[in-house]
């Protein structure tokens, strides 16, 4: 007697958390070099640079250095880029789980101030799919550079900052999302013509996650599913590339609607940075 096969195949079994972390330390730190024009080691560090004039620092682990070790670590990374006229933005992003003694000494003694911890959140693409925009609104994915720069206004205009970072970001994400590279989509929720909420789609290759950056909505939208309908179509689109898990380092904006739909909170990151006078 043969076995009948399954009609339908059986669904891995939910992740726990401690093997969500060991996805997230595995394949998405130094993964989050991919998107980087050059990448420099530095001991056990990866530097980054992004078009001329930002620096950014990842690593897996710190190699079991002391507090010695890793503040000459840390003046043999920064120094160099504070040091070229070029680079106006160095950011360092710590974990909350790293064995790091000194580190954010080490990093404010170099100018890089801390900035609001942000959730690493990590979990099954699946959970994110299924709520539909509002009445209204159209979700769509934007490849040409006015889609691109025009979901990069409504970011700028609702997270804020420097009107200088908002043109060097706007620059990097049009040189890598019309180039056709393929590592990065840009999906746009509109109303009325005008985009309301804009987010990217991030794949890191051999790995089976893909990261949700941005999700910026604008206030009068809030609170009304935008968010959600976005997500869900850039966790379908990942999907459709094979991806399983979703990674996203979420405000407390947006950690409870992860949350809802099953991703978890896997660790703390805190972004240190240091700009140009």
């Amino acid at each position: 007697m043969t076995d009948t096969p399954s009609p339908h195949p059986v669904a891995p079994a939910p992740a726990t958390a401690d093997e969500l972390l060991e996805v997230y330390d595995t394949h998405l730190r130094e993964g989050e070099m991919l998107s980087a024009d050059s990448v420099a080691q530095v001991g056990p560090v990866l530097v980054g640079r992004y078009g001329r004039s930002r620096g950014f620092i990842s690593y897996r682990d710190l190699g079991g250095l002391d507090a010695s070790g890793i503040a000459d670590l840390v003046a043999e990374v920064v120094a160099p880029l504070q040091a070229d006229p070029d680079i106006h933005v160095v950011e360092w992003k710590t974990r909350g789980h790293d064995h790091a003694p000194g580190l954010e000494d080490a990093l404010r003694r170099h100018g890089l101030e801390p900035q609001p911890v942000e959730s690493v959140m990590l979990g099954e693409a699946s959970g994110l799919i299924g709520p539909l925009p509002p009445e209204g609104v159209t979700v769509r994915r934007v490849e040409d550079e006015g889609g691109v720069r025009a979901a990069e206004a409504c970011a700028h205009s609702v997270f804020g900052g420097p009107e200088e970072d908002a043109r060097r970001i706007a620059d990097e994400l049009v040189r890598r999302i019309v180039s056709g590279r393929g590592d990065m989509q840009m999906w746009v929720a509109e109303a009325g013509g005008e985009v309301i909420c804009a987010g990217r789609l991030e794949v890191v290759a051999d790995s089976g996650v893909a990261g949700i950056w941005g999700g910026a909505t604008r206030p009068a939208w809030r609170r009304r599913g935008v968010y959600r309908a976005l997500t869900a179509a850039r966790a379908a689109s990942a999907i459709d590339q094979g991806v399983r898990y979703i990674h996203s380092d979420s405000t407390e904006g947006s950690r409870p609607i992860l949350e809802r739909s099953g991703l978890v909170c896997v660790t703390t990151t805190t972004p240190h940075e240091w700009r140009r006078p």
